[in-house]
C-alpha cells in the first residue's frame, strides 16, 4: 500500500480491540526497541566515547563566541516551540481540528502517539544515562534532565514530522507544500536554537531528531490498513 496514501485507501472504521493491539505490536514495542537503541549509545557516549564529547565542546563554545542580542531574541523564539507545555497543547489542538473534520479518530491521534512515543523514550533515557550539558553558559532555564537527547528537539520533530504526513490531505497543492515545508523546518530551527543557546550537544540534538523522526513514522504505521479491493 503507498505510504502516505494508507489511511486514503482503507477509511475503516477500526474496531477498538483490534487497535490497542496494533498499537501495542506497531508502535509500543518498536519503541522499546528504540528505546534500548538511543540508552544503549547514551551508555556509550559517557563509557567508550567519551572522547566524543570533548570533541563536540569547540562545537558549543563556537556557538556561544558567536552570539548576538538579535539571535539571542530569535533563537529564544525557536527554541519555545520546543517546550512541552507547547508541544502538548499544540498537539492537541491538532488532534480535536483533525478529528473534528475527518471524524477519524484512529487518524487524528497519529500526532499524539508520535509525541507520547517520543517523551517516554526521551525521558527514560535522559534519566538512565545523565550526560551533562555543554561547558558553556545556558540562555534557557535548564530543566531537571540530562543533555541527551535532546528532548525538545525530539518533541518538535515527531509533532511536525507527524502533521506533514497528514497535510498530504490538503486538496490545495501550495496550501500543501507550505504547510509541509515550514513542517519539516521547525524542527531544524528548534535544533540550531538549543546548540546555539547551549542546552545541547551536538550529538544530543542528532539523536534527538532521529528519535522524533522515527517516532513519527511509528505513529503513522500505529493501525492496519488494507487496500480497498477492486470490484
Amino acid at each position: 500500500m503507498p505510504f502516505l496514501l494508507r489511511y486514503d485507501l482503507d477509511r475503516s472504521h477500526p474496531r477498538v480491540g483490534a487497535a490497542f493491539k496494533d498499537l501495542l505490536v506497531r508502535a509500543i514495542t518498536p519503541g522499546i526497541v528504540l528505546f534500548l537503541a538511543i540508552y544503549g549509545f547514551g551508555l556509550a557516549l559517557m563509557g567508550p566515547l567519551k572522547s566524543w564529547g570533548t570533541a563536540e565542546e569547540p562545537i558549543s563554545k563556537n556557538l556561544e563566541a558567536s552570539r548576538t542580542s538579535v539571535w539571542d531574541s530569535i533563537t529564544m523564539v525557536w527554541s519555545h516551540i520546543g517546550n512541552t507545555e507547547y508541544a502538548i497543547g499544540f498537539c492537541l489542538l491538532m488532534i480535536a481540528l483533525v478529528w473534528w473534520r475527518t471524524k477519524e479518530w484512529w487518524y487524528a491521534v497519529i500526532p499524539g502517539i508520535a509525541i507520547a512515543l517520543q517523551a517516554s523514550i526521551f525521558v527514560a533515557a535522559t534519566e538512565l544515562t545523565g550526560r551533562p550539558r555543554p561547558q558553556v553558559s545556558k540562555l534557557d532555564p535548564a530543566p531537571p534532565t540530562s543533555s541527551y537527547p535532546s528532548g525538545h528537539v525530539g518533541a518538535a520533530t515527531a509533532l511536525y514530522l507527524s502533521l506533514a504526513l497528514m497535510a498530504h490531505r490538503i486538496d490545495n497543492v501550495v496550501l500543501r507544500r507550505l504547510v509541509q515545508t515550514v513542517c519539516v523546518i521547525i524542527p531544524l530551527l528548534v535544533a540550531y536554537a538549543r546548540a546555539y543557546r547551549g542546552m545541547h550537544h551536538v550529538i544530543d540534538i542528532a539523536v534527538g531528531l532521529l528519535n522524533g523522526v522515527l517516532c513519527a513514522l511509528m505513529a503513522w504505521l500505529w493501525l492496519r490498513r488494507k487496500e480497498a479491493r477492486s470490484s
